[in-house]
């Protein structure tokens, strides 16, 4: 989409996180995003804590989430944020998560799967995934199983829409020729140039999960959308493991930047325009199509019983 050319929405890729929550009240809902300490995830944290959601910022490192939620305290003083360590490249820390949230007695309303990693080479998680794959993919599969009957219960007695939200990449494009390498998740061999094709499978598998979830929530009749997007392209810290990009470039408005990116991720997490739209992929606030694997339901179903095996 051209920068100034508007898509259905009325948004387009100039269009910031702000101007597509505009007038929006989120009083009353509360969200968790994933990877909220900086980037895009701090971002949509802002942003949803601006229009009013209680937000819980799901975390590696709890000290740079306490940083950031005291910028947005100190901005926004009426705001609504804790911070919670989540390491998704560890099963035992998403589900010391979920746990301790499930516990809490909070309503959840809002999902945003955000955090993502880009390594450039090949490397392995704390339980033995390829690191890509598990962060990515894995990590937020197993924490919204997790979550996902707390989310139907608020759904249910709120009367409110639920909604889950996968932050993709249009890198989904470039992963191996069969999609998901579901016989080589853990074989180095054909990694790809900085691998991207093990990135591009990761965020092949953050769209597919969530069109077999939203599949499934659509069977049960549940009151929750699940969908898929591409974020802005800008500088983040999603390339700290790749020595090329991590820290030998600055980018010039980098606040602009990083608004323009989350634009995406809180139009989807909380714009009207999307109540009802389960199981697509947004670019530019607007929906789009995904590559034709990304759309193949056969092998979203077959990812799921995948992940269920590797998360259970």
């Amino acid at each position: 989409m051209w920068p100034f050319r508007k898509g259905a929405s009325g948004f387009s890729s100039s269009s910031t996180a702000e101007e597509v929550t505009q007038g929006i009240d989120g009083t009353g809902l509360t969200a968790i995003v994933t990877g909220a300490s900086s980037g895009i995830g701090a971002e949509t944290t802002r942003v949803l804590a601006l229009r009013g959601v209680h937000v819980i910022m799901a975390v590696r490192n709890v000290s740079a989430g306490r940083d950031v939620k005291e910028a947005i305290l100190k901005e926004i003083p009426s705001a609504k944020v804790d911070v919670m360590e989540l390491d998704l490249s560890s099963f035992p820390s998403v589900r010391k998560f979920a746990s301790d949230f499930n516990s809490c007695g909070l309503p959840l309303n809002i999902l945003v799967n955000n955090a993502g990693v880009a390594t450039g080479a090949f490397k392995l998680s704390k339980d033995n995934m390829e690191l890509q794959f598990a962060t990515n993919h894995l990590g937020h599969f197993l924490l919204t199983n997790l979550l996902l009957d707390t989310m139907k219960k608020t759904a249910s007695e709120s009367g409110k829409e639920g909604r889950i939200v996968n932050v993709s990449s249009a890198g989904h494009r470039f992963t191996y020729r069969e999609g998901i390498r579901f016989e080589k998740i853990n074989d180095p061999s054909g990694y790809g140039k900085l691998g991207a094709a093990g990135y591009g499978q990761s965020k092949l598998a953050n769209i597919l999960h969530a069109n077999e979830l939203a599949r499934r929530l659509k069977e049960e009749a549940v009151n929750i959308t699940a969908n898929s997007l591409h974020p802005g392209a800008i500088a983040t810290n999603l390339f700290r493991y790749n020595a090329i990009v991590n820290g030998n470039t600055t980018f010039p408005n980098q606040n602009i930047q990083e608004n323009l990116g989350a634009a995406t991720t809180c139009y989807v997490a909380l714009n009207p325009q999307v109540k009802g739209v389960s199981g697509e992929y947004f670019v530019d606030s607007n929906v789009s199509k995904a590559s034709s694997q990304g759309r193949d339901m056969d092998l979203a179903k077959k990812l799921w019983d995948f992940s269920l095996n590797l998360t259970t």
